[in-house]
């Protein structure tokens, strides 16, 4: 861990135990900024993940965007996941949930949506840059990698990973109550699930989830809150 140089015995500290330092602070950082809700959580550590990026000489696809071999199919995958997590939450989750807390998902901050069309252009618009992209840049991008270099790259490893990294994506969506942390925190898993099925390609995880908002935002424009099929 230490090494020690010249004869007045000064110690300093290996590199690759610095850099696991930094790495741990960083992480520590993060998770301070989403439990504390802190601003606005995804620009503040998009903005820390900008500057580790710059500290560490990374490029930005570390955090795993990469070229598919087809884009045709990693959109349609990415669109019938979307859908298909669509339907398990408002057919399974949901349901089951609401009968097990007595509560119901908070929508209360789409209030306004219903039949209101620039509150749907507008979160079609978040939903695809701040949510979609930043959120899956942030959580499946820049967390997990930071907690891959903690962790390693093993199965325990990678189980270890995601979980946290979910576990804070729900957290962060607090301002939902209950039910929509632990729907957010099962959603995470599934955008996890399908990068490491795309071999690690941020990009199934980011049109997925863009995908899953603008389903929802869509179906709340037309009908209001859904808060299960049962």
């Amino acid at each position: 861990m230490l090494r020690k140089f010249g004869r007045q015995g000064v110690w300093i500290m290996n590199r690759e135990t610095l850099w696991k330092i930094i790495t741990l602070v960083e992480l520590a950082a993060a998770a301070v900024v989403i439990v504390l809700d802190l601003l606005i959580p995804t620009l503040v550590i998009l903005g820390m993940m900008a500057a580790s990026l710059l500290l560490r000489r990374e490029p930005i696809r570390v955090l795993g965007f990469k070229r598919p071999p087809s884009w045709p199919r990693l959109i349609g995958l990415s669109f019938a996941g979307a859908v298909g997590l669509q339907l398990l939450d408002v057919g399974v989750t949901l349901p089951i949930l609401n009968r097990l807390t007595g509560t119901t998902i908070d929508y209360s901050g789409f209030a306004h949506l219903q039949g209101n069309l620039g509150q749907l252009v507008l979160l079609l618009v978040v939903s695809w840059t701040l949510a979609a992209l930043g959120e899956e840049m942030v959580y499946r991008g820049y967390l997990q990698k930071l907690l891959t270099q903690l962790v390693g790259p093993s199965l325990p490893g990678v189980l270890i990973t995601v979980g946290i990294s979910s576990l804070l994506f729900g957290i962060a969506h607090t301002e939902q109550g209950l039910i929509g942390v632990v729907v957010t925190t099962l959603d995470a898993l599934f955008f996890s699930w399908l990068k490491l099925k795309m071999d690690g390609n941020l990009w199934a995880a980011v049109l997925a989830h863009g995908f899953y908002n603008s389903v929802g935002v869509i179906i709340f424009f037309f009908t209001g809150p859904i808060y299960g099929l049962w």
